[in-house]
């Protein structure tokens, strides 16, 4: 029997409809999906939209991932560093584990205390390329256990990164599992929940972000 609708909230492109059918897959957005039959060691997590927690979900993966002894890498999209200022206050800890590799990636957004640069500039585009390279070669190369590519969606949402060239990097992945991969972002699209083995979405209820509250550090930097 076909189990519980579960509705997802966010935009039009984004509200999927996740629906277990007769125990043969899953029925997204309309589509049917048959449940991956293949043996993998290794799997391809989402973790997607407009709630807090993509970040911190992936972080905490990277630590279990360093505590268990394994390698991990963190490549980020869109979340640059001078060298200097450093805004991202988990980078400070993540920088301190051994078993752990750090790629920033992006052009300086923060512009000062609760100001933040919206408008892409010429540079974000080549950053992302960068980082998009970075990507291909631990898909390829790397000895990580797990790779977390942060926020690549949220640039696919703001044009530096085109669907096609996520979809790409997934499918070098799909040639060779070498390690666990997470991607996470803003939206998701049917064609990328297909490939994913497990897809979260954080969704918002409520946040006080509508009040107006300012971001606090150790909370949302």
């Amino acid at each position: 029997m076909a189990g519980k609708l579960g509705a997802r909230g966010g935009t039009l492109e984004s509200r999927l409809f996740y629906v277990p059918v007769l125990n043969r897959g899953w029925l997204v957005a309309g589509r049917a999906f048959p449940y991956t039959s293949r043996p993998m060691e290794h799997r391809l997590h989402i973790y997607y939209g407009y709630g807090k927690g993509k970040t911190t979900s992936s972080v905490g993966l990277l630590i279990r991932t360093a505590g268990a002894g394994q390698k991990a890498a963190l490549v980020q999209f869109d979340k640059g560093f001078d060298g200097v200022n450093e805004h991202y206050s988990e980078r400070k800890i993540l920088r301190t584990l051994p078993n752990l590799q750090l790629f920033p990636f992006g052009k300086e957004r923060v512009l000062g205390p609760n100001a933040f640069r919206f408008k892409n500039i010429e540079g974000d585009f080549a950053e992302a390329q960068a980082a998009l390279a970075q990507a291909r070669e631990l898909i390829t190369q790397g000895d990580q256990n797990l790779l977390v590519l942060d926020e690549i969606l949220a640039a696919v949402m703001v044009k530096l990164v085109s669907r096609e060239e996520v979809m790409d990097l997934i499918e070098l992945y799909n040639r060779n599992r070498r390690c666990e991969l997470v991607i996470t972002g803003h939206q998701v699209w049917p064609e990328l929940v297909e490939k994913a083995d497990l897809v979260t979405e954080m969704r918002k209820e409520k946040h006080y972000f509508d009040q107006k509250s300012p971001s606090k550090e150790g909370i949302e930097f």
